[in-house]
């Protein structure tokens, strides 16, 4: 029987290492690998369709040039945030306090100051020393500003002080730092001189336009170039050479030579209905105009490098789901996700309302002001009555935006607005713990309160469009109905598309003979998001039943949800595996491989570029990725357990041992190292320090049930029924709906019975 549970015990870490990487790259990377918006049909969205092909040979000009014929737009984007996203560090630019401003936080004081036209600012540096660095760049400017140092290697690194730009009246014109109640010291993942904070790849590509990352993997250096610095009109109608040309001819194509035409939705012919509001008389066309929007505006990873401006959103990039730490079971903000995955879930979306109804796109500013954006669409004799809010017209109270886009500050002076356009549930705050508008306002009632007055007011609880709330949470957190709730929502097609996937993606882990049809089902579903989230929660099957569902997919439109696809499939059975079938995987293969080269300079693409490498038996390749995710970021812990298991699975355990007690000693609160440790010390059959490494990871991360239930079985396999009980029964009160923990409490139940 020990032998029995020493297996099982080494069998779990294979499992926990596949999704180590993934977990850091959505949890720790602002910018991680992670859908596109729902379509009409019911089956996969196809590409937008290309541009002519002259516009594919068409080259930046510049905005000055776009300027001499579209005057009006042009004064228009003049001082806008896109305008001035990123700009030469000059007096004129520079809004920070530069006269030997004085800043002290963690035991550091940092000094920021002039020589002649230049700005310097006095830190510590990567090794934790003071020392001068010259400001290059400013980045971004209202309501803060922060300023990029160039370190070797081409590297830009944003600093963690910045300046507050609002008024003295908001309690702006200071400097401020980003992170002020957490201890940030050189050593520290978030210190401004480490990877979070290098420009080049965490912020680039969406402060200027046509940017070009050029990373060079050999030298681990940066060659980073723009066609502008800052957001010009190029970045979202693509290169315009075509279209002067053109014009200077007077014969437009039907594009006029640019490669992303847009198309004005916000004129298209809306009507009123019996509730009062606007709607189109027709679906929207296509979701171009958005997806133009959307790279900057969303959580999303990179997976490609945006060669065409006028590609799909997926052809390149892929937004997260609505995960924890991201946003509230109920959809609402919570991490730093900015508005597009928050506009999916959203009524106004599926009405087909874009971006340009609410915002001048050349200017960014609201359409109106106050209620007047949405008394576009929504009539103001019914909306904008106390009858409707309950409050005085003139009041915060009376404003759409106060009660259905409440707002969370972020960068500690950032205010923003979340775009869903929710119906405030006070009554889902107790229930789920997330935030409601109603007492964001009234912060001395309680969510009870706000719940009876809208139920007294109303004469019912005003549910909304969003319904997923109650799946979303029950799959978090357990419960005897998460898996129907969420099946129901999978099924529910009514539901937002981000939605559904995400509850496919909470699937993983609770995929059985009842939910499987309704998975497969969506495997064909319009939504891409759910594509990929119904191949997230058919992972765990076996290799060849992954094979017979999934491989269709490696022949989906996007080219996102085919990378996925080969990443899934790594571990295809090349008995399987037709010529046709072999040549295309082979081909996607060498596509999925070409893209974590692209992103070369993310250690958690080297490390799920070594996990792929190693599946498919490539072990040279595989160890240089892992070594390669060390050299960029020593820190990153997944590193540290995936290229241990490679050493596992290439009889190298020694030399895991080593790496991870490495790791430890410069991660020594990283549970997942210590939790790996004891994993690899059991193997060896040293059971005393085994049991002392899971000890610590499921005393450093209490929540953590997996750690909870592998160090319970392993205290089970050396006889001490009864601690591994206590074990066992603490894992289950924070996780009351763990299978494992469940049984394995039933077991040390009847043995200790007996």
């Amino acid at each position: 029987m020990a032998n029995t549970h020493t297996t099982t015990l080494i069998r779990l870490l294979a499992a926990f290492l596949i999704l180590t990487a993934a977990a850091y790259l959505i949890g720790l990377n602002p910018n991680p690998f992670f859908h596109a918006p729902e379509q009409t049909n019911t089956q996969p969205a196809a590409a937008n369709a290309p541009a002519p092909a002259a516009s594919e040979k068409a080259a930046y000009i510049g905005a000055e040039t776009c300027a001499g014929c579209h005057q009006t737009q042009t004064e228009l984007w003049r001082g806008s945030h896109h305008d001035l996203a990123m700009q030469v560090a000059n007096p004129q630019t520079v809004l920070g306090d530069f006269n030997q401003a004085k800043f002290n936080k963690d035991n550091v004081a940092s000094e920021f100051y002039r020589q002649d036209q230049q700005f310097w600012v006095k830190t510590d540096g990567p090794d934790g020393k003071p020392a001068a660095f010259q400001v290059k760049y400013t980045f971004g400017v209202q309501p803060l500003q922060q300023y990029l140092v160039e370190l070797p290697g081409g590297r830009l690194q944003a600093l963690s002080i910045a300046w507050d730009s609002r008024s003295k009246e908001q309690g702006g014109q200071r400097w401020f730092h980003l992170y002020p109640n957490e201890h940030v010291d050189y050593r520290d993942e978030l210190h401004w001189t480490k990877p979070a904070q290098n420009w080049n790849f965490m912020c680039a590509e969406c402060h200027s336009t046509r940017l070009e990352k050029n990373f060079d993997a050999q030298t681990a250096s940066y060659h980073t170039q723009w066609a502008e610095i800052n957001v010009a009109c190029e970045a979202c109608h693509g290169p315009g050479s075509v279209h002067v040309a053109q014009a200077k001819q007077n014969q437009f194509d039907p594009n006029l030579g640019l490669a992303q035409r847009l198309r004005n939705e916000h004129a298209a012919a809306w009507s009123g209905n019996a509730q009062g509001h606007l709607q189109r008389s027709q679906p929207l066309a296509d979701r171009r105009e958005i997806e133009v929007c959307a790279p900057c505006h969303s959580r999303r990873g990179q997976w490609f490098p945006s060669e065409r401006p006028d590609a799909p959103l997926l052809d390149s990039h892929q937004p997260g789901l609505l995960t924890e730490t991201l946003y509230h079971p109920d959809g609402q903000i919570d991490g730093e996700v900015y508005e597009y995955g928050s506009f999916l879930q959203s009524k106004m979306y599926q009405a087909g309302v874009t971006c340009t109804n609410c915002h001048e796109p050349h200017s960014l500013k609201p359409r109106a002001p106050g209620n007047g954006v949405c008394e576009q669409c929504h009539a103001a004799d019914k909306y904008a009555s106390k009858q409707h809010h309950q409050h005085a017209p003139d009041s915060a109270g009376g404003q759409c935006i106060s009660c259905h886009m409440p707002t969370k500050d972020y960068m500690v002076v950032h205010t923003r607005h979340d775009h869903r356009f929710s119906i405030p549930r006070p009554d889902w705050s107790a229930q789920f713990g997330a935030p409601n508008a109603c007492t964001n306002c009234h912060t001395k009632k309680s969510a009870a309160w706000a719940a009876a007055a809208l139920k007294k007011w109303y004469g019912r609880t005003p549910e909304g469009y969003q319904q997923f709330a109650p799946a979303l949470y029950a799959g978090r957190h357990g419960g005897a109905e998460a898996d129907a709730l969420l099946t129901r929502l999978i099924r529910d097609r009514n539901q937002p598309g981000i939605a559904r996937a995400t509850a496919l993606s909470e699937m993983r882990r609770r995929l059985n003979k009842d939910n499987f049809p309704a998975i497969v089902n969506t495997l064909d579903d319009a939504d891409p998001l759910v594509r990929i989230g119904a191949m997230e929660a058919l992972e765990p099957l076996p290799a060849e039943q992954r094979w017979l569902y999934l491989h269709k997919l490696l022949k989906d439109p996007l080219r996102v949800v085919r990378n996925l696809a080969v990443e899934v499939l790594a571990d295809a059975p090349p008995e399987k595996l037709d010529a046709d079938d072999k040549t295309l995987f082979d081909k996607l293969s060498a596509e999925y491989i070409a893209s974590h080269r692209f992103n070369a300079d993310s250690p958690a693409a080297q490390v799920n570029l070594g996990n792929f490498l190693a599946t498919r038996g490539d072990l040279n390749g595989a160890e240089a990725a892992y070594r390669a995710a060390l050299k960029l970021d020593p820190d990153w812990i997944p590193a540290y357990v995936n290229f241990s298991d490679y050493y596992r699975l290439t009889g190298r355990d020694q030399e895991g041992e080593a790496l991870l007690k490495a790791g430890i000693a410069r991660r020594p609160q990283a549970a997942a190292l210590h939790h790996s440790l004891g994993l690899l010390l059991i193997r060896q059959k040293q059971m005393p320090a085994a049991l002392e490494s899971l000890r610590q990871a499921s005393q450093l991360a209490p929540d953590d049930s997996h750690f909870r239930y592998v160090y319970a079985l392993a205290l089970q396999q050396t006889g001490d029924t009864a601690k591994a009980q206590d074990i066992a029964r603490l894992g289950l009160q924070r996780n009351p709906a763990d299978p494992l923990l469940k049984e394995l409490t039933k077991q040390l139940s009847k043995k200790g019975q007996s």
